[in-house]
């Protein structure tokens, strides 16, 4: 079964439409700026129909994206840092999971009410049924994850350490995904360094809570 073409129905290119999409996100331009730009190059569009395909096509770029550089990143030597932390959600106090790779990219999100061995291991089946498994499994020292990873035959492949893991990705995206949703709440507008945030996450479970433009 052939997926429908995302573009049918648009006057504009594909092309156009990228390259418009990629310089909002990639550079520090206004909407307008990318409007300017384009018009240089001969293509008549307003700054409203590139937030339009932004909000419309942002998402799939990101993941198409994210795709090329897994399977990049699968032939080389590949490290998770995994860590959970505590969040509260409507007054209850949960979890929060999250892988990030050595590059600092963050691959999967997970929220438990627990961070036992079933949660850990629900955590990891999940990030490994989406990403395959990594050469390496970097995680501090609870006990969860090396239950977890022996369950699924990669005990050999955690290494442990109090500091290892502590890229400071985890903490970031929680405050990234706040600001966010504080600036979709009050109708603010969000700085381009945001905006890269956001295409490069966009992937990920942060980006199911949509951001201003």
């Amino acid at each position: 079964m052939t997926k429908p073409n995302p573009f049918k129905g648009f006057q504009s290119s594909p092309e156009i439409i990228r390259l418009a999409v990629m310089l909002y996100i990639r550079f520090p331009l206004s909407l307008r700026n990318v409007e300017d730009l384009l018009h240089e190059r001969g293509v008549e569009i307003s700054h409203e129909t590139v937030r339009f395909w932004w909000r419309r096509f942002g998402p799939m770029f990101a993941s198409e994206i994210r795709k090329r550089r897994i399977e990049r990143l699968r032939s080389s030597r590949w490290r998770w840092h995994l860590d959970e932390m505590f969040v509260k959600i409507n007054g209850e106090r949960h979890y929060l999971w999250r892988a990030v790779d050595h590059e600092g990219e963050v691959l999967e999100s997970y929220v438990t009410k627990t961070r036992d061995k079933k949660a850990a291991l629900k955590f990891l089946k999940k990030a490994m049924r989406k990403h395959g498994c990594p050469e390496v499994f970097v995680t501090d020292l609870l006990r969860s994850y090396g239950a977890a990873l022996k369950e699924i035959g990669a005990a050999d492949r955690q290494e442990t350490g109090r500091w290892m893991n502590s890229s400071g990705s985890l903490r970031e995206a929680v405050i990234q995904l706040a600001y966010r949703r504080g600036a979709a709440a009050t109708g603010g507008s969000v700085p381009w360094f945001q905006r890269v945030g956001a295409l490069r996450t966009h992937a990920t479970r942060l980006c199911r809570f949509r951001a201003g433009p």
